[in-house]
Parts: structure tokens; C-alpha cells; sequence
């Protein structure tokens, strides 16, 4: 499974389509963010997308985390959102 890298320019609806796309695929997904912003649209996202899975009867819990990754030479700190589906629900109609 791919990680996905979210900016701040990222659209969290085209964002949330990738997440629950995943979701589906692989029953967990994770994204990346570093910055303010990026944090900002990966969360908005994740709402969304756990919308979109709602349609089929998914959950989906968010386990965020710290990482330390190396950008242009330069270590960075990033915000990592670890997403799996949970218990299923009745979909919504």
C-alpha cells in the first residue's frame, strides 16, 4: 500500500476519494502531512471520507503519530494519520 502525501494545496475531497478508495482495497490506509496547512486538509479528508464509507456500511478510526522524515536534505517532522475501517454499521439510506 502507498502512503499518501497530503498539502496544504491538497483538495480534501479528492483526498477523501484516495482514502476511502484504499479503505476499501486494503481495510487501512495512511497519509502524510507536514505542516500546518497539510495537517489541516488530511483531517478535513478523513471526515469526508469516513462519509463516503458510511455509504457501505464502514467505520473508520484515525491513529495519528509523529515521523521523522528528510525533505531537500532537511529532517522534518511529520504527522502521520493511520486509517482502518472498523465495525461495520447500517448504511445510511
Amino acid at each position: 500500500m502507498e502512503l499518501l502525501k497530503v498539502s496544504s494545496n491538497s483538495n480534501p475531497r479528492q483526498v477523501a476519494g484516495a482514502i476511502a478508495s484504499v479503505i476499501r482495497d486494503h481495510g487501512h490506509a495512511e497519509i502524510q502531512a507536514v505542516g500546518a496547512g497539510a495537517v489541516n486538509q488530511a483531517t478535513k479528508a478523513v471526515a469526508i471520507a469516513r462519509g463516503f464509507l458510511e455509504l457501505d456500511g464502514l467505520d473508520v478510526v484515525l491513529v495519528p503519530t509523529f515521523a521523522k522524515i528528510t525533505i531537500a536534505g532537511q529532517e522534518r517532522t511529520a504527522v502521520k494519520l493511520f486509517i482502518e475501517s472498523r465495525q461495520v454499521l447500517v448504511p445510511a439510506h
